[in-house]
């Protein structure tokens, strides 16, 4: 990951993620912060000028770290069949949406008027579009794929299909199975990975043996 952040810094973001991940943004208080990364208050203005603010540092710190993940895990599945590289692409993509879906409603408000975070949510699709454009071809050239649509495609297909799903729990949990308040996240999560598999392999035409 690039240095872009302090040890504090970095030490501050993870324990506000992991309390803002269980509590909510608006549960969780700078207090909060403080008390469990043992600083004092006088520290989050020092270090980010406003728990707002930290929550933009915070959002970058997720998207660098997730980007290095990524390229890590898109090494990981570059030698295998392109099929078995977009399912894996697919999960992984709806995984990474769900484990850190308290990021989107802030992310729709800052990205209004914060020219930082649209530069690296912009990298970070293109990297993605990338990967998607190589798996493509591949699939095409070697003949299991009939079609070949446009990588950004299938990536808006992907993301907006999930976003769809976090943003509009009242409507989904009225079709998801099986579920609790305690495992609806992982059965919605499931029943969207699903529906896009189905999807992206047929946009793909995909000729499965």
């Amino acid at each position: 990951m690039k240095k872009k952040f302090t040890e504090k810094q970095i030490h501050i973001l993870d324990i506000a993620e992991e309390l803002i991940a269980k509590k909510g943004y608006e549960g969780t208080s700078v207090r909060d912060i403080c008390s469990k990364a043992s600083i004092n208050v006088a520290m989050i203005s020092y270090y980010f000028g406003s728990k707002e603010k930290m929550m933009s540092y915070l959002y970058q710190y997720r998207v660098l770290k997730t980007r290095e993940n990524f390229s890590e895990f898109a090494d990981t599945i570059k030698d295998g069949k392109p099929e078995m590289q977009m399912k894996e692409i697919i999960k992984y993509i709806v995984a990474q949406l769900f484990k850190y879906n308290y990021f989107h409603g802030f992310v729709t408000q800052e990205l209004r008027h914060t020219e930082n975070l649209k530069d690296e949510l912009m990298d970070f699709y293109q990297l993605f579009v990338k990967k998607l454009d190589e798996v493509i071809k591949k699939g095409v050239t070697s003949g299991v794929f009939t079609f070949t649509p446009k990588p950004e495609d299938i990536l808006t297909t992907i993301i907006g299909s999930t976003l769809f799903v976090i943003r509009n729990r009242n409507f989904y949990e009225l079709y998801v199975p099986n579920k609790s308040e305690e495992t609806y996240s992982k059965e919605a999560e499931k029943k969207v990975r699903m529906n896009l598999l189905m999807s992206v392999f047929a946009i793909l035409g995909y000729a499965a043996d």
